[in-house]
């Protein structure tokens, strides 16, 4: 073993993949970025496709360019895992080969999802209130909407598994998964970590044959050893061990050094989550899993907002597209640009609530993206940063769902993401909080997270606590200013609350009208 081992790290987001050295200090010693060009393509209005190929080539030249750049370090490389984002369904036909394009989580596609289910599990379904959500799952699982649209692929699907399955396989030659990789749209048993039966109530949501579904391994385990010929082409050492860890949003939660359920991980990412690890089993919300989580004997509370920061995105494309230039010439993202806006407006946008619902949640699948309360006075400022408090509130309810169903309170709170390098932005979050939210020494967490759980897994640490203990470092605390939260406290109870379930009923009716 390495006097100064190193992990290697894949990490596949939505927009780019990295490959991180990672010591046992929690320093990256190197990284590796490339962005995908383009991000996915759109066949229909709100289809989100990519090639599964398209991730393992921008793989391949990520670690090239790496091999190249760091050749030096890679003898002290003791293990590699992989994490990426969630639920993008990849089909394969009997040779493992991709039959078409990944359905990403992203898409906005509807199946029919006419096949009725059983008669008692309807029954069963209305009487705890979740038909909707059921119906919701339903009607966006890739598997049900490839049965209806194209069958013939169907019909030489042998399995169906995630983009991170698919990768485990090009690099070792396996057909396995993390429990916590398989999060989606999938027949998973969380609390298990293992498929539900053929016929179990919840697996029949999903139409999914237990005969297409990948191998499980635990988190910790190993899920092979890369294969001789991929070692030879990436230049990378033969015989390197690829350990099952979890999803980007797990790992994220783990990187963050959230490991008990006093701590929460806030992710600022593309889609925004807020996530409590807990060792006991506890649905964050009614009647919805919580996931495993990407060390063993720990699950994720997870509540998340499928339409997160991407909202920033959307609000520049749409409402300031003339910053582009702005930010061209200061040499800076957009976004930074946009963030200084937050200090012309006060706290509550002079009144502008944001119901930030642009995806609607499993907890929530009537739910859609609305503003309240426009007046004369209103600007495009006020706007964004109706987005930013809209995303926090929601989150805010998403914890005390969380803290409700553990019964037990949050004290310390944590933020990552590519929002979260705004000061700005980490200030208005702890002050609609009301409690203090820390920043850690990189803002590659999800990155540092797979890190920890691999050198734990490998028994580099006595356990995961200790492994955290070297390798996480608080690097920035933001402490919440108590007026603007006692302002936020009130908008948050009297107004922000009462928007969902105001517009509940009209939001069925527009799903009825624009047949969605």
């Amino acid at each position: 073993m390495s006097q100064n081992p190193l992990v290697l790290t894949l990490d596949f987001g939505t927009q780019s993949v990295r490959t991180t050295l990672i010591n046992k200090q929690g320093e990256i010693v190197y990284l590796s970025k490339k962005i995908y060009e383009p991000l996915y393509f759109s066949p229909k209005k709100g289809y989100a496709e990519q090639y599964a190929d398209f991730y393992w080539d921008n793989l391949i030249a990520c670690i090239k360019k790496m091999v190249k750049e760091a050749k030096d370090k890679l003898k002290d490389v003791v293990a590699m895992t992989v994490t990426t984002f969630r639920d993008s369904a990849v089909l394969l036909d009997e040779n493992n080969k991709p039959l078409r394009p990944v359905i990403l989580w992203l898409d906005q596609r509807l199946a029919k999802a006419r096949e009725k289910l059983p008669l008692l599990h309807r029954i069963a379904f209305k009487i705890v209130g979740m038909m909707d959500t059921i119906n919701m799952n339903r009607t966006r699982t890739p598997a049900h909407w490839v049965k209806e649209n194209e069958p013939e692929i169907w019909a030489k699907t042998e399995k169906y598994v995630n983009i991170s399955t698919y990768i485990n396989y090009r690099l070792t030659g396996e057909l396995a998964d993390s429990p916590g990789g398989l999060t989606g749209h999938f027949p998973i048993h969380f609390k298990k970590s293992q498929w539900y039966k053929e016929g179990a109530m919840k697996g029949r949501i999903f139409g999914i044959p237990n005969r297409m579904l990948p191998k499980i391994v635990p988190s910790g385990g190993e899920i092979g050893v890369l294969l001789d010929s991929v070692a030879d082409q990436l230049g990378l050492p033969k015989g390197l061990k690829l350990i099952a860890t979890g999803s980007d949003k797990g790992c994220e939660t783990i990187g963050l050094g959230c490991l008990t359920p006093n701590m929460a991980a806030i992710s600022y990412g593309t889609a925004c989550s807020i996530e409590v690890s807990n060792p006991v089993y506890h649905e964050p919300e009614k009647f919805l899993p919580a996931y495993a989580g990407a060390v063993p004997g720990l699950y994720s509370l997870d509540v998340q907002i499928y339409r997160g920061y991407w909202m920033l995105r959307w609000f520049a494309n749409e409402f300031a597209s003339e910053i582009e230039k702005e930010s061209s010439l200061k040499k800076v993202p957009t976004e930074a640009v946009l963030n200084e806006w937050l200090d012309d407006v006060p706290p509550g946008s002079d009144g502008l609530i944001l119901q930030p619902y642009w995806g609607p949640g499993v907890a929530r699948p009537l739910g859609k993206g609305a503003i309240v309360g426009f007046s004369s006075v209103h600007t495009r400022k006020h706007i964004y940063r109706a987005i930013v408090e809209g995303i926090a509130f929601e989150l805010r309810e998403g914890l005390e769902g969380i803290e409700r169903s553990q019964k037990q309170k949050v004290k310390i709170m944590r933020i990552s993401g590519g929002g979260s390098l705004s000061d700005k932005i980490c200030q208005i979050t702890a002050d609609i909080f009301g409690r203090e939210i820390s920043r850690i020494q990189t803002s590659e967490s999800t990155s540092l997270g797979a890190a920890v759980a691999i050198f734990a897994a490998i028994k580099e640490f006595e356990n995961v606590y200790d492994a955290v203990d070297s390798m996480v470092k608080v690097s920035k605390i933001f402490k919440p200013n108590m007026q603007n939260h006692a302002r936020y406290n009130q908008i948050f109870k009297e107004l922000y609350k009462k928007v969902y379930p105001r517009l509940n009923p009209l939001n069925r009716k527009i799903n009825k009208l624009f047949k969605r």
